[in-house]
């Protein structure tokens, strides 16, 4: 039997897709009707996209939301203790103790916490979860706003299972669009906002198994530099240059490096092709880009990701901070008086967790910060929708207890009846020092590896295989583990940490963010996002998908979108 997970109500009429947003936003909202249905197995793309649309509704004023821009920033495994370590390091960089310091965001008036997980994995990957913000619907580790009746690396299984993304609702409504990222353009988090693929590793053709190619699956970078839904994206910044360029040709930074694509296409070439485009790929074409020109552009930094930002000096060519292409971004993009939709992400801030180092984690957490005051800052909350989350966390441990103002990537010091930290280092029961910050596991295990002696581990490293310890913990006594190279130590012995399976924060500002608060599913925070914009919102009503109070319902169809006539 059927019941429904909010109040009941009779099957909702259609809305007319003429119909203002901005009159049916003022109307009383009847309550969505979601069936009940046993989980795991009674999930589907549709079941997702109508609880999603749902709980949206359900949230204070989540579908009278009137946001002609939205911003969306991604920390890319940016859990909760990553936050809370990040904005202790920038109070003490800072000169203060540094637990009552405040991250950008951390002063949005609207906060919830966001449940991670996949439909078929407890912990998930950045292709599963920022597939569910993008489209409004959960789906598989791996894949790339595809549903979950796709599997992964089977193109066949992804025919006709193309999930819409909010980044395309935007473009057929004629709104501005953007991209940045510090990761490869092509990679899990940017291309779950303009891609679709059952295999998030196909990021060029020379990637791609023969037999998908043969069955017209399409790499990532063709998608971006492909994309059209009756307007192109505006703006995409990042790095991946590889999986633009023909294996033929030299990297124009590197000489030592050639491009990665095997079918001969210079992807770079043909978005310069399409007229009115810019590419640039270092600090000094950048910054000679002038934002309130009309062109279209690509800048891509690096062969592969581009550097963390506590390397970026060491980059001869050099490269634009985070916060540098947000401001260029938003001031483009917002040349379009329907609006704009953004797409920010900190993504290396997942890169230093996985190679266990905290320094260089939290490093691109306040990075990350730095672009979100920018955003704060160019825009304004009467008509600008920003939103901050993570596609899931990390093992990331925060643990012992340190004083008020220990150094939050030191050894452990305790409390003194004074107040300040002591100044005897704490000790385990073996007698040997410890640091705040720790990992469940990852390559910072204190055994010999094929790299690196038993002992602390130094940044990068990335072995193969460990042998269990034999000394017991190091002495730390006399090890600078403040030092940016330094990798915490792990419990479990692997070639790179893993992600955790934990809720994540959400903070938001603007028109809509009063729906975001309490514990949402992941795919939630698109419905929250659709019904905070009138332009996405009359995309979908313009597909059927709405209700009769104007609230998409529906599972929309991308040959329906790419059908419909361009705003």
């Amino acid at each position: 039997a059927s019941a429904c997970l909010c109040a009941c109500a009779a099957p909702a009429t259609r809305v007319d897709a003429s119909a203002p947003m901005a009159a049916l936003a003022s109307a009383p909202s009847t309550p969505i009707a979601v069936e009940r249905i046993a989980h795991p197995h009674g999930e589907s793309p549709q079941w997702w996209f109508r609880a999603g649309a749902a709980a949206a509704q359900r949230a204070r004023g989540a579908d009278a939301g009137m946001a002609r821009n939205v911003i969306v920033f991604l920390g890319d495994g940016m859990s909760i203790g990553t936050i809370a370590a990040a904005r202790i390091l920038e109070g003490q960089r800072n000169g203060a103790s540094g637990e009552e310091h405040r991250l950008s965001f951390e002063d949005f008036p609207n906060t919830a916490l966001s449940r991670t997980y996949a439909v078929d994995a407890q912990t998930p990957d950045s292709a599963a979860t920022m597939s569910a913000i993008m489209t409004g619907v959960k789906t598989r580790f791996g894949v790339i706003s595809v549903d979950q009746n796709a599997r992964r690396g089977n193109c066949a299984s992804s025919n006709g299972r193309a999930s819409v993304t909010a980044l395309e609702l935007a473009a057929s409504a004629g709104m501005a669009t953007g991209i940045v990222t510090t990761t490869e353009i092509t990679h899990a988090t940017p291309a779950a906002a303009f891609g679709h693929s059952p295999e998030r590793d196909w990021q060029s053709d020379a990637e791609m198994p023969a037999a998908a190619r043969a069955e017209g699956c399409v790499d990532l970078a063709r998608q971006l530099v492909e994309f059209d839904l009756g307007a192109r994206i505006d703006i995409a910044l990042g790095g991946g240059r590889s999986a633009f360029l023909p294996n033929s040709t030299r990297d124009p930074e590197y000489a030592q490096r050639n491009g990665d694509r095997a079918d001969g296409r210079n992807l770079v070439d043909e978005w310069l092709a399409q007229g009115d485009t810019r590419h640039v790929w270092n600090a000094e074409q950048f910054a000679a880009l002038d934002p309130a020109a009309p062109e279209r552009v690509l800048g891509l930094f690096e062969p592969g990701h581009m550097r963390y930002a506590h390397d970026r000096a060491n980059d001869g060519a050099g490269e634009p901070s985070l916060a540098e292409m947000t401001r260029l971004a938003i001031a483009k993009l917002a040349r379009n008086t329907k609006g704009y939709l953004l797409i920010v992400e900190s993504g290396r801030i997942d890169h230093g967790h996985h190679a266990s180092n905290a320094f260089r984690a939290l490093n691109e957490t306040i990075a990350l910060s730095d672009a979100v005051r920018v955003a704060d800052e160019s825009t304004s909350a009467d008509h600008t929708l920003i939103l901050v989350t993570a596609d899931h966390g990390h093992v990331m441990t925060f643990a012992g207890y340190p004083a008020r103002g220990n150094p939050i990537l030191g050894k452990m010091r305790g409390r003194t009846d004074e107040g300040p930290p002591s100044d005897r280092l704490a000790r385990d029961r073996s007698g040997r020092a410890y640091t705040t910050l720790g990992y469940g596991n990852g390559s910072g295990y204190t055994g010999a590896s094929n790299l690196q002696p038993e002992g602390p581990k130094r940044f990068p490293h990335e072995p193969s295989r460990f042998e269990p310890a034999t000394t017991g913990r190091p002495i730390l006594d006399d090890v600078d583990t403040e030092h940016p190279d330094y990798l915490q130590e792990t419990t479990v012995p692997l070639k790179s940490e893993t992600h955790s399976g934990e809720d994540v924060a959400v903070f938001a500002r603007g028109p809509g963010a009063e729906g975001v608060r309490g514990s949402l599913e992941q795919n939630v925070l698109f419905h929250l996002i659709v019904q905070a914009s009138p332009g996405l919102r009359e995309r979908l009503c313009a597909m059927q998908t709405c209700d009769a109070n104007g609230i998409p319902v529906e599972l929309p169809v991308l040959e329906r979108l790419r059908a419909l006539a361009p705003r």
